[in-house]
């Protein structure tokens, strides 16, 4: 792991979304998907698990029968002839998810959805699916998170029959990141000042959107190795509303659900500290805005970005992994 190729990583965003763009609107990566899909069971690790989460979701929410699951888990779903199994691997090398396909390969339809085709994941699959994100150097999943969540997105158009314009969508989504970028001088520096505090971060999000919490904690844990907690908005109220009473509770926030001004109402009275990520909320001490982000698909695609460059600046200016020496994990 290293932190500047890590930048260097966030900083190709762009020109890897727009690649990506080119690659959608001249083929479907999903067209050799069997005609009849009765469920889908979305498998992952990590970064990867957060993604399949809210892929799952909207699934459900277009009326397919979908469920994302740990790898590691030993109660999954068994492997039937109508199952669609979604693993997902960015380095194809999952220890978890390989194990768990052994259960379904030649069972059900296997699609291998991965940065690195010709790895372990692919053996066996039904069909292979390139995130096509390139190598990313830093060691740190950044561009295959994002490239991993359109994917998806094109995966529920086919099974939905939905007609997004997935090509457009990811120009949008790269005219927001390369928003944020070109405009980070203005707002990185209060913004890592904000978030910097004795008891970590917490992350907070729609359930819609909870893989940008989940990906966002992961972000301040895995490269400068700050201690981060993600958590849904309205559930923040049963389960988080806590530490606010004894922490010195910094967090930041994707607004967007019904349940922000709830979570809002306890953080202002207890003094707390939060920064808004793409929309303005009463009672946080910042936001940071960027283009595009009244678009909840764009922002589901781009919001991460704000912590990954936070993270990159803490694990830059001498972070615990640093400072050991440490590499990987």
């Amino acid at each position: 792991m290293n932190p500047e190729l890590y930048l260097a990583d966030l900083e190709a965003k762009p020109a890897a979304l727009a690649d990506l763009a080119g690659l959608l609107a001249g083929s479907d990566p999903f067209a050799g998907l069997p005609g009849r899909v009765g469920r889908v069971l979305l498998l992952g690790m990590g970064s990867s698990r957060y993604a399949a989460g809210v892929a799952a979701l909207r699934l459900r929410a277009a009326g397919v029968e979908a469920v994302a699951e740990y790898a590691s888990c030993e109660l999954l779903p068994p492997a039937l002839p109508d199952t669609l199994v979604v693993a997902i691997s960015a380095t194809g090398g999952s220890r978890e998810t390989l194990d768990a396909l052994a259960r379904y390969r030649g069972r059900s339809f296997v699609l291998a959805m991965t940065n690195a085709p010709g790895s372990p994941v692919t053996e066996g699959a039904d069909l292979v699916v390139p995130m096509a994100a390139g190598e990313e150097r830093g060691g740190v999943a950044c561009r295959t998170f994002q490239h991993t969540l359109a994917l998806l997105l094109a995966l529920r158009d086919r099974l939905t029959g939905a007609e997004t314009d997935l090509p457009a969508l990811l120009r949008r989504t790269a005219e927001a990141t390369g928003d944020l970028l070109e405009r980070r001088d203005l707002w990185l520096g209060p913004a890592a000042e904000l978030l910097d505090g004795p008891d970590g971060v917490h992350t907070i999000a729609p359930v819609e959107r909870l893989s940008s919490a989940e990906q966002s904690a992961l972000m301040f844990r895995e490269g400068p190795r700050r201690a981060a907690d993600a958590g849904e908005t309205g559930d923040w109220s049963h389960v988080d509303v806590y530490l606010t009473k004894t922490l010195d509770y910094r967090a930041l926030l994707f607004p967007g659900s019904r349940y922000d001004a709830q979570a809002m109402e306890w953080i202002v009275q207890r003094g707390s500290t939060v920064l808004a990520v793409g929309g303005e909320v009463p009672g946080a001490r910042a936001s940071v805005r960027y283009r595009h982000d009244d678009d909840r698909d764009v922002a589901l695609l781009t919001e991460t970005l704000v912590a990954e460059l936070v993270a990159a600046r803490w694990w830059l200016a001498g972070s615990w992994n640093q400072v050991r020496g440490g590499a990987g994990r």
